[in-house]
Formats: C-alpha cells, sequence, structure tokens
C-alpha cells in the first residue's frame, strides 16, 4: 500500500535542502583546500600584515563556513569577514562551485518557504546535525542554528585580474518599498490601533487621498564596498566595477599577488559622508512613524 501521506513532499524537500546545504559546507571547505595547494597572497581586514599562508588558509575555511546564528544576533544581521585573496586558475574554480552550490540552496529554500514554510525552522535545527564534528565545536560558542542568508550569500569575485582595489565604507544604504494608502492602514491597524499615537497617524492617513503611494524606508547597516579597477578592459568595455564585500573577495592572479589596496578605517564613520541628493525624492520627516513610511515630496 502507497503512503499517502500529505507529509510525504515536505520530507522529501527538507532532504533536498539536506543535501544542497551539504554541498554548500562542502564546496566552502573546497575552496580553502585548493587555496591551501596553491596559495596566493592574502589581506585580511583588522589584522597585521604580512599574512601567512597557513593562516589565510584557517582563516578563509572558517569565514567560508560561517553559516551560523551567535546567540542573540538580529536574524536580519549577517556577519561581515572582509579580506582580499590572490587567487590561483584551481581556486577560481573552487569559488565558481561553491557558488553554484550557494544558488542552488538558495532557489531551494525560497520554493521551500512558498510551498511549506513551517519547514524552515525546522530546518535551522536539524541542518547543523548534518556535520557532527563541526556542531559540537560551534555549540560550545553559542552557534547552534543555521542563519540561511549567510549560507547562500555568494562570494564575491573579480572577472579578471585587477590593476587596483579601493574599499570604503558605505553607511548611507536604504532599501525602500512603496506602499498603498491601504496597505499602511493594515500594517498601523496590525499595531495596538488604541494607542494614541497609532489613533494620530490613523487620522493623518485617512486625510490623504486613496492613490497616493507611500515609501516605506529600512536603513541598513553599514557595509564594506570594493571599487575595483581592471588591467584591461573587459569584452564588454567595462575597465571597472563596484560591488559589496561582506565576504573575502577573490581576485584572479598569475603572479599570487594582490593588487594595490588602500586601507580602510576598522570602523564606519559615525555621521553620513555622501551629500543629500537634490533630487531626492522623499519628505525629510516620516509621515508614519510608527511603520518608517514616508511620503513623496
Amino acid at each position: 500500500m502507497s503512503d499517502t501521506s500529505p507529509q510525504r513532499p515536505e520530507y522529501r524537500l527538507l532532504a533536498e535542502l539536506e543535501a544542497a546545504f551539504d554541498a554548500v559546507i562542502e564546496c566552502s571547505a573546497a575552496v580553502a583546500e585548493a587555496y591551501a595547494r596553491a596559495p596566493g597572497a592574502c589581506w585580511i581586514f583588522g589584522e597585521p600584515e604580512p599574512v601567512s599562508y597557513e593562516h589565510a588558509g584557517d582563516w578563509l575555511r572558517r569565514s567560508l563556513q560561517d553559516v551560523w546564528y551567535q546567540d542573540g544576533q538580529d536574524g536580519r544581521a549577517t556577519r561581515a569577514h572582509i579580506g582580499l585573496v590572490a587567487a590561483s586558475e584551481e581556486v577560481m574554480e573552487a569559488v565558481a562551485t561553491a557558488n553554484t552550490a550557494k544558488a542552488e540552496f538558495a532557489a531551494l529554500t525560497a520554493r521551500i518557504r512558498d510551498q511549506a514554510p513551517a519547514l524552515i525552522p525546522e530546518a535551522k535545527a536539524v541542518l547543523p546535525f548534518r556535520h557532527p564534528a563541526l556542531h559540537d565545536h560551534l555549540r560550545g560558542e553559542g552557534l547552534a542554528r543555521v542563519h540561511l542568508k549567510q549560507c547562500w550569500r555568494a562570494i564575491p569575485t573579480s572577472e579578471a585580474p585587477l590593476a587596483r582595489l579601493r574599499l570604503a565604507w558605505y553607511s548611507s544604504g536604504r532599501s525602500i518599498k512603496k506602499l498603498t494608502v491601504q496597505e499602511a492602514e493594515q500594517k498601523l491597524l496590525a499595531l495596538d490601533h488604541e494607542a494614541p499615537h497609532i489613533r494620530i497617524q490613523l487620522r493623518k492617513l485617512a486625510g490623504i487621498p486613496s492613490g497616493e503611494p507611500l515609501a516605506q524606508v529600512q536603513r541598513q547597516a553599514p557595509l564594506m564596498r570594493a571599487n575595483l579597477f581592471y588591467r584591461e578592459p573587459l569584452e564588454d568595455g567595462r575597465t571597472r566595477r563596484a560591488m559589496n564585500v561582506a565576504l573575502p573577495l577573490f581576485i584572479p592572479a598569475p603572479d599570487s599577488r594582490l593588487p594595490d589596496h588602500n586601507l580602510p578605517p576598522l570602523s564606519p564613520p559615525e555621521k553620513r559622508t555622501r551629500a543629500r541628493r537634490r533630487d531626492e525624492k522623499l519628505e525629510d520627516e516620516p509621515f508614519l512613524p510608527s511603520l518608517r513610511v514616508y511620503r513623496y515630496r
């Protein structure tokens, strides 16, 4: 008699996720192993230079396999491991394989959120036991659950050798999500709508046209940006590129040397460093402070 339990598809999804997680861990370890076989120069943010190949290899393994929550960590926040690696062709191939595994893990996680969202908490608790030695070591450090975003975030790479590279903190980032008046009202009602400050905001909302678009703003944590300058123009003519670097940046380097690079400050600036744009589309003050919702000018 065949098993027609509705749980069965969920178990299949969880089994697929376990296999995808194994691939992420194993492919990340393979990057460090490839580096150990063909080491190149390495710079680690905040550490004195020069960095020995042995220390660089250990740091790479820890950084690329950091897929865990720390006690008290905000689930939206990820830990950064910033550095530069002069990579051989073998290392670059290992990184590409690891990024493919990460992309497949991300796609599967998205499918599970859509089809069986209740599996996500179970997966976070179960996946660490796939690698008992790693889990036992990390459990003593308060790292017992998988951080999905840290699993799937891609390892940054340069497409070609670089002439130079400049690192800088970017602390003005924000994400903007458009809301309708009705959506904003529903979000306010989901709060304590009997509270005086919520009633005031509901009245303000009722006083604007129902078709007016609104913007919900989320400030982003400071991050490190890398500006890459290629030795030779790429096939499409580009000579430079900017990217965020939360993980070690791997740079093709046939000579095993790093390009000229700067040393950014150890902490981000306390105040905004970029001038406010003249074409800023949002009002200066939030229209609905409890939701961080702004009106457009």
